[in-house]
């Protein structure tokens, strides 16, 4: 692996923002290693789409296993009451800024070229990069039909990209005859990338649980990203994307699926933040061993 990602897991892990040095200026160069930020106990990685590409290209280049979390508020307020699923982020190869109040956070707390990365963003940015090489993709995750859309949708927008299969699970945990199956196929396909499509936190939970048992380099959890790309769902516009309002125009989209989350989750998080923020509350970071 190149020097410069060497160190991603031998990071240290203050307990609070307000632990790390005054935010960069626009011109300054990001650090040789990525950094993390501490968000109530969540570590997230300090990035944007490029640095995250290079990140990637590299561990891909190296054969480095581990999975990716595009993590948002959404993410960070399910690890306060499941101790095992904030443990799944924390030992993420890379744990990803998907929502603008994480950028916010991470500008404040390490510098101002965190910016967001998006799940559907990051997905095409790897592709674009990945389309003249021999690295393969395989997509497992979303309704029947998806995979195979979002396969056709994306082989047209990169030509010469290799996708080498799909899959699509139940909507339960897979039996011993499923989870064999999958393996084989795994095996049988080879690809360098599973891009996984289940929701926050069943698709954190399947890539810990399954990339030690997977022949694969690395899983991305992308969850929404299947339908956007592959046509079934309208992404938000992008100044909203960028207002950090996204949450309203997805709940205006789906209400009866999102409301809850975010009605409830969104409130929380602000008033959790602001007690780390204060000082009122420690949160701190439990380290997790690499996967």
């Amino acid at each position: 692996m190149p020097a410069r990602f060497a160190n991603l897991r031998a990071l240290p892990l203050p307990d609070a923002l307000s632990t790390f040095p005054p935010a960069l200026s626009l011109e300054t160069p990001p650090p040789a290693a990525i950094r993390r930020f501490n968000v109530l106990g969540v570590a997230l990685s300090a990035m944007n789409l490029r640095i995250a590409t290079d990140a990637v290209l590299a561990a891909l280049r190296a054969r480095r296993k581990g999975y990716v979390c595009v993590t948002g508020v959404h993410g960070v307020t399910e690890a306060q009451s499941d101790p095992a699923f904030r443990r799944i982020l924390n030992a993420a190869f890379l744990n990803t800024t998907d929502g603008m109040p994480l950028v916010w956070l991470g500008r404040r707390a390490v510098g101002s070229y965190v910016d967001r990365v998006y799940g559907p963003d990051l997905m095409l940015e790897i592709f674009a990069a990945t389309q003249a090489t021999t690295f393969r993709h395989f997509f497992y995750g979303g309704a029947p039909g998806v995979a195979e859309e979002l396969q056709a949708q994306l082989t047209a927008r990169f030509p010469g990209v290799s996708i080498c299969g799909t899959g699509c699970p139940p909507f339960r945990p897979l039996d011993a005859a499923e989870q064999a199956t999958l393996i084989a196929l795994v095996r049988a396909k080879k690809p360098d990338v599973i891009w996984v499509g289940l929701s926050t936190p069943k698709q954190e939970r399947f890539m810990a649980e399954y990339l030690p048992r997977l022949d694969t380099t690395l899983m991305f959890g992308v969850g929404a990203a299947f339908d956007f790309h592959a046509g079934r769902v309208r992404q938000a516009p992008r100044w909203i994307q960028r207002s950090g309002f996204e949450w309203l125009y997805r709940m205006a989209c789906e209400p009866r699926r999102l409301a809850r989350r975010y009605l409830v989750n969104n409130p929380l998080f602000l008033w959790r933040i602001a007690g780390q923020l204060l000082g009122l509350r420690k949160y701190p970071l439990e380290e997790s061993p690499a996967p």
